[in-house]
Parts: C-alpha cells; sequence; structure tokens
C-alpha cells in the first residue's frame, strides 16, 4: 500500500503522519515552504507548531506526484476547495482506488457531501470504495499520544477493514461502518453545533447549558441524517455523538472559536481572519440549512446559528427565542 495524503492542514497532516510509520506516505501541501519545512524538519509549524512528525513522512508541493502509484487517497482539503484539487489531479486516479474524506462540510451550491463531490468529478470510479474517516479527533490531542478513536465508513465493507489496519495503533482505534451519509452529515451537521456551543460558552453559560445543547443538538443532526439516508444508529457512535461533545466542549475546535467570539460580540470577519485555518461551519451552516428545508425536517438550533452567522442576529436574542419556543414532547 502506498497513502496518499492530499492537504497539509493540522488534520490532514497528522493522519500522515500516524499512518508514515506503517506504510509509505506522501503529503500534498499547496505551500512549498510546508512542503519543505516536513521534509527537512519533520514539522508543520504552519499548522502545528511545536509537534514532531514521523520522520517516515514524505511532502511534496507537485499534486500528481503525490497521487502517482497511490493505492489509497486520504482528501484532507477543506470543502470549498475540495472539487478543485480533486479535479486537477482526476486523470491521475485509478477507478478502483479507496478514496477517503477528511473534510466535514457541505459543498455550496451543489449541498452535495464531499464523497458525493468525488463521484461528481470521478463518476466511473467505484462508489463502494468512497469513504468518510470521522470522529471525535482533535489533531493536536492525537499526535500528542492520546488515546482517541474514529471511525471509517465506506460501503465496501473488506476495503474499510484493509484501511482501519493501517490507520489503528495502541493509542488510536479505528472502527468501521457501511452508513457514508449518515457519518458524513454527522460531520457537517456537528460543525455548526459547536458554534452554537461556542456562543453559549462566549455568553458565559455552564454545564447546564452545554448539556442542554449538546442533547438537542443531537437530536437534530439524527433527524437530518436519517431523512438523508443515514443509519440512525450512526448518530449514537462517534461519527455522531463522541464527535458532537469533541468538538462542542473544546476550545481547539475552530468552529468552537467562531462562536466564542461571537457570543463575545466580535464580528465575524474578524474572527475568521485571524484564523489560519478553515472552520467549516461558518459556510456549511447555510448548506445544512439548505438540507434540512429540502428534507422537511426542523432545525431550530442550526436556524438561530445561521441567523448569527448570516443576519447579523444578536447571540444573546437567538439564544431568548430558542428558549420561548413552545413547548413540546422531548420526542419531537
Amino acid at each position: 500500500m502506498k497513502c496518499a495524503v492530499i492537504g497539509a492542514g493540522s488534520w490532514g497532516t497528522t493522519v500522515a503522519s500516524l499512518v508514515a510509520p506503517f506504510v509509505p506516505t506522501v503529503i500534498w501541501a499547496r505551500r512549498p515552504d510546508v512542503a519543505e519545512d516536513i521534509n527537512r524538519k519533520h514539522r508543520n509549524e504552519r499548522y502545528l507548531k511545536g509537534f514532531e512528525l514521523s520522520s517516515e513522512l514524505a511532502a511534496t508541493d507537485e499534486l500528481d506526484a503525490a497521487v502517482s502509484d497511490a493505492t489509497l487517497i486520504v482528501m484532507g482539503v477543506p470543502s470549498h476547495g475540495y472539487r478543485d484539487v480533486l479535479s486537477r489531479t482526476a486523470d491521475a486516479v485509478p477507478r478502483d482506488v479507496p478514496i477517503l474524506s477528511l473534510s466535514k462540510g457541505i459543498e455550496s451550491g451543489t449541498l452535495m457531501r464531499m464523497t458525493e463531490v468525488t463521484m461528481d468529478v470521478l463518476p466511473d470510479h467505484d462508489r463502494s470504495v468512497v469513504g468518510v474517516l470521522t470522529g471525535p479527533n482533535l489533531a493536536r490531542e492525537i499526535l500528542d499520544g492520546q488515546p482517541a478513536a474514529t471511525v471509517i465508513a465506506m460501503e465496501d465493507q473488506e476495503a474499510a477493514r484493509s484501511i482501519q489496519q493501517v490507520f489503528g495503533s495502541p493509542r488510536f482505534r479505528v472502527y468501521t461502518n457501511p452508513d457514508v451519509i449518515g457519518s458524513e452529515s454527522a460531520g457537517a451537521v456537528k460543525n455548526v453545533m459547536a458554534i452554537a456551543a461556542g456562543m453559549a460558552s462566549g455568553q458565559g453559560f455552564g454545564d447546564n447549558t452545554l448539556a442542554t445543547l449538546i442533547t438537542r443538538a443531537l437530536a437534530e443532526m439524527t433527524r437530518l441524517g436519517v431523512a438523508m439516508g443515514g443509519d440512525v444508529r450512526t448518530f449514537a457512535g462517534l461519527a455522531g455523538l463522541g464527535d458532537l461533545i469533541a468538538t462542542c466542549n473544546s476550545s481547539q475546535s475552530r468552529n468552537h472559536q467562531v462562536g466564542y467570539g461571537l457570543g463575545h460580540g466580535r464580528e465575524l470577519g474578524d474572527i475568521v481572519e485571524e484564523m489560519s485555518e478553515v472552520a467549516e461551519g461558518v459556510k456549511s451552516t447555510r448548506g445544512v440549512l439548505a438540507l434540512a428545508h429540502t428534507h422537511g425536517v426542523e432545525m431550530p438550533i442550526a436556524e438561530k446559528v445561521g441567523s448569527v452567522l448570516y443576519d447579523n442576529a444578536d447571540v444573546g436574542h437567538a439564544l431568548h427565542e430558542l428558549m420561548t419556543r413552545e413547548a413540546r414532547s422531548e420526542y419531537q
């Protein structure tokens, strides 16, 4: 096996460094200086300052060179650039090579998940080996060797188990499931909910508020994911509840950071401008709301996040409207 990781952000770099000791691995970096940093110093100071990477990891800023002869392609590109990057190397990708997405976003305009974008760009590719790696995976904690788990969702479970053996380690436990739709939709929705959690923290609210928010966020995530065709069991697993808890609780989460700033009354543009990496939820909230409308799913928390992000609504007022909605059964 040869693994090509496309995208040298914090999570793409972390995944590449985890895999490199076990199989030949090359990572593509858009910036030549990042590739040089990885090759010469075994570091990615731009996105993972202070962390040492596997010495076996090689980097390049030549996209086709990264993909050449790869038997596994891992796409660590944010949703807004995913299609463009994959299109640039489409001719070099054999139709039977497994492609694993790390992105937790929705493409603007098309409302496609990243596996759907993959099949749109590569229409002749074997759909059964196009999947997603997702879960409660904060890059810095995993690179630090802290115990964590993830899930590989892919229709072809034999292929998923093969990748599972490569990615797993005593500190990084890998599970599999066949529910690509549910796993991917959960990843996109949790980013929206992490912004909401950040807003609550920025307003100074404590554990009761956060627990309430996470619980009701899980209900919204499950409703939409099942309506889209996902398996209800997925949302109680790593891709759903696991990722939701980690991202809503952690100041390491870029989406949480955005929400926290908004909760403190800062302007969205100023918050985003200071960030070195993309907070997927800022753009994906619009897509999530559009999908909810398409499938007739009510998502009040996501709607209020959207009103703050796009309509300049006041965070405190949005929370008041959520708390004073008509009382109803918990099962609705």
